[in-house]
């Protein structure tokens, strides 16, 4: 198994709801360690930005208007099998598909406001890392 790095943002539905710590939790108990944070407002051109993979779909336009919404958590998350295993602990997009336990199971209010993100592959995460962190903060 390879340890790993991947980007979690820590969504605006659960920031408004002061969920971070437990859903922190949930990744730490996990075996990932988190090992960049921070906590910032995106504008709506830097959500933009970031969601710009999805600019064709349907839902773009709401996406980055609920990820500039409110403060987001952004963080970069470590482990054996970080990428997989951060997507096993979010759960399903949609929460009502999402397994008993899991962070979308608990927290998310629907499939727009499912309170995570985690990146889906190695070079994506190394992507969504370097958007939001320099190598200076990555002090794992």
């Amino acid at each position: 198994m390879a340890v790993e790095r991947t980007l979690s943002i820590i969504k605006p539905d659960a920031t408004r709801r002061n969920l971070t710590g437990k859903i922190n939790q949930k990744f730490e108990d996990a075996g990932l360690r988190i090992v960049a944070q921070k906590r910032i407002h995106l504008s709506p051109a830097q959500a933009g930005k970031f969601y710009e993979v999805h600019k064709d779909r349907p839902f773009y336009g709401e996406l980055v208007e609920f990820m500039a919404s409110e403060p987001v958590v952004v963080q970069v998350l470590e482990g054996e099998n970080a990428i997989a295993k951060n997507r096993e602990v979010m759960g399903a997009t949609n929460p009502a598909n999402a397994d008993a336990g899991t962070i979308r199971k608990e927290f998310a209010l629907s499939v727009g406001e499912n309170s995570v993100h985690g990146s889906d592959a190695a070079e994506t995460a190394k992507e969504e890392i370097a958007f939001f962190f320099s190598g200076l903060e990555l002090v794992g």
